[in-house]
């Protein structure tokens, strides 16, 4: 499944460390959903994603209190497409099945 998405980047605050997201649209998340995977910590989907001109792959992970699937945005990306807390990232998602 490849889709393309925006979301706002949002920062969430744990003791040690901050993290960055994009949430993906409800509609988008809710597709992936519906795909049946095995069992992943967290609950989190392997993806690749490209956003401007970097590509790299990670897992995208359910946030409950948005309802949505959130990409973390890691500090090497957000400096070198110069992306910042509040700005809307926009990419590819290839979402592999398992």
């Amino acid at each position: 499944m490849i889709v393309e998405f925006e979301g706002e980047l949002f920062r969430w605050q744990s003791r040690a460390d901050d993290w960055y997201f994009a949430p993906l649209p409800p509609e988008i998340s809710a597709d992936i959903r519906e795909v049946p995977r095995p069992g992943r910590g967290f609950g989190s989907v392997p993806v690749q994603v490209s956003v401007g001109d970097s590509t790299w792959r990670t897992s995208i992970f359910p946030d409950a209190q948005r309802g949505v699937y959130v990409l973390p945005m890691k500090k090497a990306v957000r400096e070198a497409e110069g992306i910042s807390e509040g700005d809307l990232v926009r990419g590819r998602l290839d979402v592999f099945d398992g």
